[in-house]
């Protein structure tokens, strides 16, 4: 069921927004070449627990999981690009890094995630998270209560199939609320003018996320991790946006903390 939000609901999203920001700004100022992936959700459970939030992560367990995730975020690295479970790695130099984060702050949730390298980067990892980054933007833009479903879903993959990339449609964007999954899916393709009504009160988390050669992807042995099924590397960026008749709300901006 698709659910929308009062304007007086959304202010109440905004707390949860800003604090998925400043986490996830946080977690990339602090992650560096040596960082454990135990440690960078060590870290977000910390934070999460200073702020009195609730994970969103701790103990899901949707049909594509193995098993309950328990962890509070996911941390893709290098050809994983979603769901990625946190383990005993140790980060090295030239790693692409995506983190996925979502909380519930007094009842309401609110989901981004980032990409980004360590140490020395490669210009075809640079250029995949720039697109991904574009994707978001555009999906952003797209997000008018003039518009459908499928207007979003289209701004998405133009930018993908401009570069060259292949988009799956597995997993996408999602409504956002009293739970971290809902109704409406938001696939990053999709045909302009289609699907269900852009109205004040919708909030969608949209995430684009792409892989350098391929669309297809396969279940890591953790039961979580989604990797490319060639070994490229992938990228996944995504904000909450709240829909109004004055245009999107980016309820997880980043720009108030001086950086995108």
């Amino acid at each position: 069921m698709i659910e929308l939000r009062t304007p007086a609901e959304i202010e109440q999203m905004r707390p949860a927004g800003r604090f998925v920001a400043e986490v996830l700004a946080t977690l990339r100022d602090e992650t560096k070449v040596g960082t454990n992936l135990l440690s960078i959700d060590k870290r977000a459970h910390d934070m999460i627990r200073k702020a009195g939030a609730e994970s969103c992560y701790i103990d899901y367990h949707p049909s594509f999981g193995a098993s309950p995730f328990a962890k509070v975020i996911c941390t893709s690295i290098n050809d994983a690009v979603l769901h990625g479970l946190p383990h005993d790695y140790v980060l090295r130099d030239g790693d692409l890094v995506s983190l996925d984060f979502a909380v519930a702050v007094d009842g309401w949730v609110a989901d981004s995630a980032i990409s980004f390298i360590v140490g020395t980067p490669r210009e075809e990892d640079l250029k995949l998270i720039d697109t991904t980054q574009r994707a978001l933007a555009a999906a952003i833009e797209a997000s008018q209560t003039t518009n459908r479903i499928g207007d979003i879903s289209a701004a998405i993959g133009e930018i993908a199939h401009a570069e060259g990339l292949s988009v799956n449609t597995d997993f996408g964007g999602h409504g956002v609320g009293r739970t971290m999954h809902g109704d409406p899916h938001v696939a990053n393709k999709g045909k302009a003018g289609r699907g269900y009504p852009l109205r004040a009160g919708l909030v969608l988390a949209l995430e684009p996320w792409f892989l350098q050669t391929t669309d297809e992807i396969y279940t890591d042995q953790d039961g979580w991790t989604l990797r490319s099924a060639d070994g490229s590397r992938g990228a996944h960026c995504e904000h909450t946006v709240a829909m109004t008749d004055d245009g999107p709300i980016v309820l997880t901006d980043r720009s108030f903390l001086g950086v995108d």
